[in-house]
């Protein structure tokens, strides 16, 4: 299958699911936001994820490649392809399909457990996900849900932590494919976002058990198998 994915800063990429896909058999193909590269035509590819990223969905007064982008997605979407977005790129998919983004209550950073809802009972895609994770997060937006859209799983910090839309989109607040290597450029990055508050943990913290990385990749790999059965 060939995966287009669009990344919106350097240090920012697939992470672990760029060795998943490519063992996999899969084409990468990819727009550098934040460089300005040309969009694909959209017979150019079969699927689309959509990274995360420091920046809001807000930002099109600094970042106008911001407009030009919601256009593509709600495009693919039209389209009917399948598509993933990961933390700012769950928070695009879910204005382009209609719903409000905003700041969340409290900064969520560092590992935090999530809990899947029932209210995605009896979606495919969603079965893929256990009732309970430790994830990676780091946002501070939130988003409300859009219509149509099965709401996959919350924390104690944030309500709205991923859906599921007509089976074939599926965002997600947080990070499963961030690894070791990923989260310390992450810190050396927006290391000032730490701000001691309620979910915000420190770098020593989010690094004490390397394993939990690990984890959450193989979790992602599970989910990236389902989406694009």
């Amino acid at each position: 299958m060939r995966i287009h994915y669009l990344q919106h800063v350097a240090f920012e990429g697939l992470g672990s699911m760029e060795s998943e896909l490519l063992a996999h058999g899969h084409q990468l193909s990819c727009t550098h936001c934040f460089a300005n590269d040309a969009w694909p035509a959209q017979d150019g590819f079969d699927a689309l994820i959509i990274m995360g990223g420091p920046m809001g969905v807000y930002d099109e007064a600094t970042l106008p490649w911001l407009v030009t982008e919601k256009q593509f997605i709600k495009q693919t979407v039209q389209a009917g392809k399948k598509v993933l977005g990961i933390c700012l790129g769950a928070q695009l998919l879910a204005e382009v399909l209609g719903a409000s983004v905003f700041r969340n209550s409290y900064r969520e950073i560092g590992w935090w457990p999530v809990t899947r809802r029932t209210d995605c009972a009896g979606s495919a895609l969603a079965s893929a996900f256990p009732a309970e994770a430790e994830v990676f997060h780091w946002h501070g937006d939130t988003f409300n849900l859009p219509e149509g859209a099965r709401l996959l799983a919350s924390s104690s910090g944030c309500r709205n932590q991923g859906f599921v839309w007509n089976e074939r989109v599926l965002a997600l607040q947080f990070h499963l494919e961030t690894t070791l290597h990923d989260a310390q450029t992450w810190l050396a990055q927006d290391s000032g976002e730490l701000d001691g508050s309620r979910y915000a943990q420190t770098a020593a913290a989010m690094l004490a058990h390397p394993e939990r990385f690990a984890a959450a990749n193989e979790l992602m790999s599970a989910l990236l198998k389902r989406w694009l059965a």
